[in-house]
């Protein structure tokens, strides 16, 4: 049975009071999962927008929230040392209980470590630091006091990468997080998964599946069409469109529809072996969109 959540780009306006009700909205409505990107600036070259810190903002999702599944998607290994990032992430899950999923990754915007004077090596040094990182962060949580609630907490790793993520993956991973909704796509890498996590004599179903990517919804036309020119407002590369044409383009995408063809193409990717659909809620002051969601497309695929 696949299950749905939410995940928010922090770095695109997020502020206190907006986290603070998301948090409430998502676990109140039965989402399976919050998560929030890790950045320290907008990407959609907007600086001016709120960016609440990553790790602050989990801390309070744990008082915040209390049955819902959390954390970052994803710190990136170059952000902050992996033992600082390990202690960090274990007073999270205490706080919280042991709802915590830690998502790691290598680091990728350039731009952004030039500004905030962060070294950023090159790709290889980025996946070795990351390899280095995990068990690191492993050991820390086996020498350091308190330990988390749930020891160690499960590592959520994204990417494509046939020769270092997806062998990271099939070692160390609980979740692994595809950011493209594309049915060939994950049909072939989830076949590399399985191979590499029998070379390693792991059980590829132990390892949950999870695809991230946006999502339009309305009850009618009209609805569909009025969120589409707002996310048009927000979202750099649909910047100019009218609404017709952001659903044209993001038909295939995203998920675009009413709540009944949501749950249908997420059932088509239910079948192929997703477990979890991350959907990036890029109007977050959008309370209704959530409410639609939760009480028309989770009990649809349920």
């Amino acid at each position: 049975m696949a299950k749905v959540g939410i995940m928010i780009e922090g770095q695109e306006g997020l502020s206190w009071d907006r986290w603070r009700r998301i948090c409430q909205d998502a676990d109140r409505l039965g989402f399976a999962s919050l998560r929030r990107s890790d950045h320290f600036v907008s990407l959609n070259g907007r600086p001016e927008l709120d960016c609440i810190e990553c790790w602050i903002s989990l801390a309070l999702a744990a008082e915040w929230t209390k049955t819902i599944e959390f954390g970052p998607m994803v710190s990136p290994m170059t952000f902050r040392p992996p033992a600082l990032l390990a202690r960090m992430a274990a007073a999270v899950d205490v706080l919280a209980g042991g709802r915590l999923i830690l998502g790691v990754g290598a680091g990728w915007n350039e731009p952004e470590h030039t500004e905030f004077k962060i070294h950023f090596p090159t790709q290889r040094e980025r996946f070795d630091m990351l390899e280095a990182g995990i068990q690191t962060i492993r050991d820390s949580w086996q020498k350091s006091n308190p330990k988390p609630a749930r020891n160690p907490i499960p590592l959520l790793i994204g990417g494509k990468g046939a020769k270092r993520t997806l062998p990271l993956v099939a070692r160390e991973a609980s979740e692994w997080n595809l950011s493209r909704l594309d049915a060939d796509l994950y049909r072939q890498l989830r076949d590399v998964l399985e191979h590499l996590c029998r070379e390693v004599r792991r059980d590829p179903e132990s390892i949950r599946h999870s695809v991230m990517t946006a999502f339009i919804v309305g009850r009618n036309r009209s609805e569909l069409l009025e969120r589409a020119a707002l996310v048009s407002e927000v979202v750099d590369d649909l910047n100019g469109l009218s609404p017709e044409e952001v659903l044209e383009n993001r038909k295939e995408a995203w998920f675009v529809g009413t709540p009944d063809e949501i749950a249908e193409r997420m059932r088509e990717f239910e079948r192929l072996g997703i477990d979890l659909f991350m959907l990036q809620h890029f109007l977050l002051d959008d309370a209704d969109a959530l409410e639609l969601l939760a009480k028309e497309v989770i009990p649809a695929i349920a």
